[in-house]
């Protein structure tokens, strides 16, 4: 164990890991092609099929969530690929495409504002376009895009295939795929599953399975058809990260045990505390009413603080750590985590913390 003070995360992402998920990673290792992980794998399938929304198999990968977002390019687009931008991680999935030699074009909104369904539907009624991406809830700033409204659009076009990123949403609140028509869910191990990183979960429809089997280029790695392969024997393409399924599968054990509903109800509670204390502190939100993560909050430092010196004294003095902005917002926001497995005293116990050191 590490001799530094822990510092509680309240950051949004990675986010703050139990003792109980921490013991369950230290399970005797076994062998990723023998009976038992076969066991361990299949165990724990229908749990994340009903957080999913989906009958579909559910994929494990070794890697961070951008692989299987790097793989969704790589296995579905054979034209051209409409980006949805609105923050740091969508804008990057735009440079990502482009990478990947992908013909890619941006529907860019500023920072802080929404994808809204008219946006997507006046491009793809062009048709030019044989795949979308979404991120859900864009963590840079806290806007959370308006999915189901998105899929209805995506439904006239069924020709695109429609990929959507949960990384900061999933297991928040409900993201019904199989209801909703998207074609790649996927998400990651840090944010709200408050596991550590290092493990991307995805699922596949059955017709954007079809397309990537008809795609060349898809590579190896991220080859949606390698994994389908493996899934029928309960195993992944390559050697899982065998510490985190069993971290995964203990923290199924929490979310079932509390409840999918409660867990979702939980979230928006511990979100609406956070927003009552912005109010009250004079502070503004970045993302519109409406339009914004229950999972995180981005907030305007419209008061003109020294983000950094502030975020140093909560540290210092209570060992909570926060975020003062990502990238071009560094310093003009900061952000606010609820997710996983935090609780209405935990988050009082942060405003608190916050109240006692916003002033220097």
């Amino acid at each position: 164990m590490s001799d530094q003070p822990h510092v509680k995360l309240f950051i949004p992402g990675p986010i703050e890991v139990s003792e109980k998920t921490y013991r369950a990673m230290c399970a005797p290792m076994i062998g990723h092609r023998g009976g038992e992980f076969k066991k361990l794998y299949a165990g724990i399938q229908p749990r994340l099929q009903t957080l999913f929304g989906t009958s579909r198999p559910v994929f494990l990968s070794t890697s961070s969530a951008w692989g299987v977002m790097e793989g969704a390019i790589r296995n579905l687009t054979a034209k051209k690929v409409l980006n949805c931008m609105c923050g740091a991680f969508s804008d990057k999935w735009f440079d990502v495409a482009k990478r990947c030699g992908k013909d890619a074009e941006a529907l860019q909104v500023e920072w802080g504002c929404s994808i809204e369904p008219d946006m997507i539907r006046a491009k793809l009624a062009t048709g030019a376009f044989d795949s979308l991406t979404l991120i859900h809830n864009e963590t840079s700033c806290g806007v959370r895009n308006p999915l189901p409204e998105i899929a209805a659009v995506l439904r006239e076009f069924p020709e695109v295939m429609f990929i959507v990123d949960s990384v900061s949403s999933f297991s928040t609140q409900p993201v019904p795929m199989d209801e909703l028509g998207i074609d790649v869910l996927l998400t990651g191990s840090q944010k709200a599953l408050a596991l550590p990183p290092g493990l991307a979960l995805f699922a596949v429809s059955e017709r954007a399975q079809q397309r990537a089997a008809a795609q060349p280029g898809r590579g190896y790695y991220f080859d949606f058809v390698e994994f389908a392969k493996n899934q029928e024997q309960d195993m992944t393409p390559s050697t899982p990260a065998i510490p985190l399924i069993y971290a995964l599968a203990s923290k199924l054990d929490d979310i079932f045990t509390e409840g999918v509903e409660a867990r979702h109800a939980r979230h928006a509670a511990l979100n609406a505390q956070v927003h009552e204390w912005v109010r009250a502190r004079g502070f503004e939100f970045f993302a519109p009413e409406g339009r914004r993560s229950i999972s995180l909050t981005c907030v305007k430092n419209n008061r003109g603080l020294d983000i950094a010196a502030w975020i140093k004294r909560l540290r210092e003095k209570h060992r909570f750590a926060i975020d003062g902005g990502y990238g071009k917002l560094k310093g003009h926001t900061f952000r606010i985590s609820n997710m996983g497995d935090e609780t209405p005293d935990t988050i009082a116990t942060l405003l608190a913390a916050l109240d006692d050191t916003l002033e220097g």
